[in-house]
C-alpha cells in the first residue's frame, strides 16, 4: 500500500498526534477523546481496506505499485 494523498494523510497523521497528547495532558477527557481517536483511526483503516480491494476510495492509500 502506498500513500496517494500526502496532504489528506499528513491531516490524519496530525490530528492523530495532537488529540493523543491533549489527551495525555488532560485537555481532553476520556469520554470525548476516544470517540475522536477512533472515528480518525477507522476512517485510515477504511481507506487502507478499500484501496487493498481495488475499490475507489477518497485516495489516501492506494494499491502498491509492482
Amino acid at each position: 500500500m502506498t500513500v496517494n494523498n500526502l496532504p489528506k494523510f499528513v491531516i490524519l497523521l496530525v490530528g492523530l498526534l495532537c488529540l493523543t497528547a491533549l489527551m495525555i495532558a488532560d485537555k481532553i477527557d476520556m469520554a470525548s477523546g476516544v470517540p475522536m481517536l477512533t472515528m480518525i483511526i477507522g476512517y485510515s483503516i477504511g481507506n487502507g481496506v478499500n484501496a487493498k480491494q481495488g475499490n475507489e476510495s477518497s485516495n489516501v492509500f492506494g494499491k502498491r505499485q509492482k
